[in-house]
């Protein structure tokens, strides 16, 4: 802990350009460089640094720590899914939960949030992003930023900007107009500076109409700096600083991680050459040191802290709370009469204590899947499945209701099942039946990662025997003791952020566990490896070569091997058969990684399974017997991903065969559908009295968070903050997205600014669920409008009235759209400026108001260089839905004006 807070000038001051270099980069993967203390006096007394370290960690739904071998965390529902909920107060609640849990860690920034827009349902990070709209994901960002520095930790809000896509995410150039940068793009950005003020920003690593963001002068500069009069820091994002020169004088402060690859003895080159000025370094340090001013005024400690030493002090009932207020309502029809003399008015959902046995059925039900793949993705403190969920939540409501289990279909996976289940360190005397029964009781699903270690990562500096790679090696020689050694709570292991100054980056490893299987009969693994190449050995038996000649694959953002996988063969259960798999970085197959690795590794592990038309029939069979299916379905982190876009938006394998064949044994089928982004929904029309919710990615509490939606503990409330289409074709970035891009190295965003609904509604085409889109248990009127005179500066009010016609409690988004149905320039057909959620009594009306400013009536004009609000008549229209708003008015801007800044 420091004692004193450095004054920036005078600490500038002090230091040498030596100094002033060392802290524009990294030291290592999370941290920046510390200088030491000035002091020279002797003493035994450690002394402080004259500029201690920064600590980051990957947010934003969750603090992770290190890649590997870190500390477990509380993980939030995803971005899309808080964006849904359309609730200021969550999002403030989610970002102070997020903040003390960086203060127990020892985190000063936390990286998060992603406000890049969702352009296309596509986008593999799309789940990491609150929303297509830009106002609600400034909005939402701005509260959840508001939560976070409350506690004394940095948001860095992130890819500043038009990160759209994953595809050739380094190298692409997003050709977009100024027009739609500033209304689509820069917008949600603009909002949360404006209106949270967050103290640092990090840079997207591609291009914007041929200059990368980390070196765009226009952007960091002229509009973030200057225009916005924004003066918090500026970081890379993690290997993307291209340019020395050039992203100096744009305005990025920082290059991370280190060590660096664009400055140390670069920057002094081009200062030797007068490329750069003393000036121009010093504005950058001036801004790193203002960064760790603030964290010293934090209080929060400098020194490492030990990972695994602190528990998250997130209580559950925040994450259950998360959750349930994330699920959209997308359908909820009557029950089917039970003869045709009945006259049933009564909706599916909630279900309640006349329902007696439960059928939970889906790739998605027995699996907390918590959040998607990437940055985002994180060690639980605990989860909670669906299936868990359900069978709690079922006893709350009545006695004696069953609950009952088939997986329904068995292709639905990327990639297998991690073998972690199986696993148990070796010389352990336990078996996996503990952890087995869990699992088959659904007490924490299949993530079982974090319960304890089970395996053993080992590492030397040089090869321990000279045939250390070989495939058929001899296990005999004696192996000396490894120089790094630790624990492993997983067999998906990947070392990108160990210490690299003790640890060398060219190494030979060894990952050792023991495998017991719970079932005699044929079982199949597979594995990448992540920055190296390697073997995998069964009872000292080749089973897996990826030495020899090792294809590069598209896993962990293309850094990974091709994944291979064996033939099935004989294992018997209870028997433990010894795991052994060597590897070594020094021959990667990737010639030219962007970042530094010690290496990892995926493995996984199946018993050969039942042919899908078997497994289909036995949910079939199961639905049949009972009175209401739960069909829990979706996507996962293999499927959504930061490194790949998706390729289509259909349910992954037989999904879709499944939920036809179930919903055709059983009418009373609630389909629960998790995913970050929008998928098809070909079956919807055939649940004629069926449910549908949409989860998204809940976290730790997933299975409580829906099984309280399903139950009625709550009354969903969330609306979608993304359209969903019918089909792929109908989303307005299609065909020019990702892979599908009309140029090499560029992708047109030829939409400009018809994002989003505003592309559905100008083009006339009809989605699958609108923007604003969700359902409750109760209903909702609206009423008496009022709209205020428009002052000088833009600023106006809606007054409404709205009331809670329906028999129980409920929380409803209000939504407010403008439109300018006349103007110099075509504008959507409507645009979201305002919201509100609310809660009402049965029976309960109440006025409420929404504020609105230049923004609402504002477009942004190319040729003027600003914003231009024109005289004229406005259209204001409130209701709950994009597709759904009852009231309309009008407003008159007697005096048009134009405007730039905030």
């Amino acid at each position: 802990m420091v004692s004193t807070v450095l004054d920036v000038e005078d600490t500038l001051a002090q230091l040498s350009l030596a100094d002033k270099i060392k802290l524009l980069t990294g030291k290592g993967f999370w941290r920046t460089s510390p200088i030491p203390s000035r002091d020279t006096t002797k003493s035994v007394e450690p002394k402080e640094p004259l500029v201690p370290s920064l600590m980051f960690s990957d947010g934003p739904n969750g603090v992770r720590g290190k890649f590997f071998d870190g500390f477990s965390s509380s993980c939030f529902p995803c971005s899309s899914g808080l964006g849904s909920s359309f609730d200021k107060d969550l999002a403030a609640e989610v970002g102070d939960a997020l903040g003390k849990e960086s203060r127990t860690r020892g985190v000063h920034i936390l990286l998060g949030p992603t406000v890049n827009t969702q352009r296309s349902p596509l986008g593999g990070r799309s789940y990491e992003s609150y929303s297509e709209d830009p106002h609600l994901n400034g909005t939402i960002a701005a509260e959840y930023i508001k939560g976070l520095q409350g506690t004394n930790v940095s948001a860095c809000i992130k890819h500043f900007v038009a990160n759209d896509q994953e595809f050739q995410r380094f190298s692409v150039s997003s050709e977009v107009s100024e027009r739609a940068l500033r209304e689509i793009y820069l917008k949600p950005f603009q909002i949360a500076i404006r209106d949270a003020k967050p103290w640092s920003l990090m840079t997207s690593y591609n291009l914007i109409n041929g200059v990368h963001a980390s070196d765009n002068k226009w952007l960091l500069d002229d509009i973030l700096r200057k225009e916005w009069s924004w003066d918090g820091l500026v970081t890379s994002d993690w290997t993307g600083t291209c340019t020395t020169v050039q992203a100096i004088k744009a305005g990025l402060d920082l290059e991370m991680p280190g060590p660096t690859a664009k400055r140390g003895k670069a920057i002094a080159r081009a200062l030797t050459c007068r490329k750069l000025r003393i000036e121009d370094i010093n504005s950058c340090v001036r801004r790193v040191l203002d960064a760790v001013r603030r964290a010293q005024q934090s209080g929060i400690p400098f020194e490492p802290i030990e990972e695994k030493s602190k528990q998250a002090p997130t209580s559950a009932n925040l994450l259950r709370k998360a959750c349930a207020d994330t699920i959209v309502l997308l359908k909820n029809q009557t029950r089917k009469p039970k003869d045709k003399n009945e006259s049933s008015k009564k909706k599916l959902l909630p279900l309640g204590s006349d329902t007696k046995k439960i059928a939970v059925i889906g790739p998605n039900a027995a699996e907390a899947i918590i959040s998607g793949g990437g940055s985002a993705s994180l060690r639980p403190t605990y989860v909670v499945s669906p299936l868990q969920g359900i069978a709690d939540g079922a006893k709350l409501i009545g006695s004696g209701i069953e609950v009952v289990y088939t997986v329904g279909v068995n292709d639905a996976e990327k990639h297998l099942s991690p073998v972690d289940p199986y696993i148990i360190s070796p010389g352990s005397s336990k078996s996996t039946s503990t952890i087995k029964d869990k699992l088959r009781k659904h007490m924490i699903g299949r993530a079982v990662t974090g319960v304890e270690n089970i395996a053993t990562f080992e590492s030397w500096d040089t090869a321990p025997t000279d045939d250390w790679m070989a495939t058929n090696p001899d296990f005999s020689k004696e192996v000396s003791d490894a120089d790094h050694k630790t624990d492993s709570y997983t067999a998906a292991c990947f070392l990108l952020d160990e210490d690299e100054e003790n640890f060398p980056e060219h190494c030979w490893s060894r990952f050792t566990t023991v495998f017991i299987p719970d079932e005699d009969g044929d079982w199949t693994f597979d594995l990448f490896f992540i920055f190296c190449t390697g073997n995998l050995f069964i009872d000292k038996n080749l089973v897996i070569d990826l030495s020899t000649d090792p294809q590069l694959g598209t896993e962990f953002y293309g850094m990974g091997t091709k994944e291979v996988k064996t033939p099935p063969f004989s294992m018997k259960k209870g028997q433990k058969y010894n795991i052994e798999l060597r590897m070594c970085t020094k021959d990667f197959v990737s010639q030219a990684p962007p970042i530094t690795s010690r290496g990892g590794l995926k493995l996984g592990a199946t018993k050969k399974p039942n042919a899908v038309e078997d497994e289909i029939k036995r949910a079939v069979d199961l639905a049949k017997t009972v009175d209401v299916v739960v069909l829990v379905v979706g996507l996962n982190g293999d499927w959504e991903s930061e490194g790949f876009d998706r390729n289509d938006l259909k349910l992954p394998g037989s999904t879709d065969k499944l939920v036809e064949a179930v919903i055709a044994a059983n009418p009373h089928t609630i389909v629960v559908n998790q995913s970050g982004a929008p998928v098809e929904m070909p079956w919807i029309d055939k649940l004629e009295h069926g449910a549908v919710l949409q989860a998204f990615y809940g976290g730790n509490e997933v299975g409580n968070g829906i099984a309280d939606v399903l139950f009625g503990r709550v009354n969903p409330s969330a609306k979608l903050s993304i359209t969903f289409p019918k089909r792929l074709e109908d989303s307005p970035s299609y065909p020019s997205y990702s892979f599908r891009s009309q140029e090499t190295g560029k992708v047109l965003y030829n939409e400009g600014i018809f994002v989003g609904y505003r592309g559905y509604e100008i083009k006339g085409v009809k989605p699958l669920f609108p923007f604003g889109y969700g359902l409750s248990y109760t209903t909702f009127e609206y009423s008496n409008l009022v709209l205020s005179t428009i002052s000088t500066e833009g600023q106006f009010t809606a007054t409404f009235i709205i009331k809670n016609s329906g028999e129980v409690s409920g929380r409803e988004v209000a939504q407010l759209y403008v439109s300018d149905p006349v103007s110099s320039l075509p504008r959507p057909k409507k645009e979201l400026h305002g919201f509100i959620k609310v809660s009402l009594e049965p029976g309960q009306s109440k006025s409420f108001s929404i504020s609105l400013d230049k923004y609402a009536l504002s477009f942004f004009d190319e040729q003027a260089g600003k914003w231009v609000a024109e005289a004229g008549t406005f259209e204001v229209a409130v209701g709950g839905s994009s597709d759904d708003l009852p009231l309309k008015g009008t407003v008159q801007l007697m005096r048009g004006f134009t405007w730039l800044g905030l």
